[in-house]
């Protein structure tokens, strides 16, 4: 196994070893002192960990020292980690292809020629009670970055 397969399998024990020990993402994220987010993020592989938090993840979740160094290897982020046929994943490219034209335009227009950073960025998650269903609220917050003009 390549370093890449394993960091993308301690992702998967961690998932395991968080359900059978009843653990939040939420308690996850609060033994790192990082955002809920970023730290599903960085325990399904694609953040980096230091042996600070891989240990507390550790404790947390009993893990053995196998999974634990795994969980210090560099990030996999990308194809790799994605499943574009699970359900969200292909919801949220389904958004992205009938908004994506939309938000590009309304980026340009609102700040000129550029990008939003997934880099400097930051990616809230949050369930907002409804009447009708409880609705999955997501929040983009990027830099913007201005395309160079040399």
């Amino acid at each position: 196994m390549t370093d890449r397969d394993d960091r993308l399998e301690a992702g998967r024990e961690i998932v395991r070893a968080k359900e059978a020990a009843g653990v939040s993402w939420a308690k996850l994220a609060e033994a790192l002192d990082r955002s809920l987010v970023w730290t599903t993020s960085a325990l399904l592989g694609q953040q980096p960990l230091d042996a600070t938090q891989a240990t507390a993840v550790a404790k947390l979740l009993d893990l053995d020292e196998e999974t634990v160094e795994a969980l210090r290897l560099p990030p996999v982020r990308g194809d790799a980690a994605l499943d574009p046929t699970e359900p969200v994943t292909y919801r949220l490219q389904e958004a992205l292809q009938v908004y994506g034209t939309s938000l590009h335009e309304l980026i340009r227009e609102e700040f000129g020629d550029g990008i939003m950073s997934a880099i400097d960025f930051t990616l809230d998650f949050e369930r907002v009670e409804d009447p009708k269903g409880d609705r999955v609220k997501l929040t983009f917050n990027g830099k913007f970055l201005p395309y160079k003009v040399w």
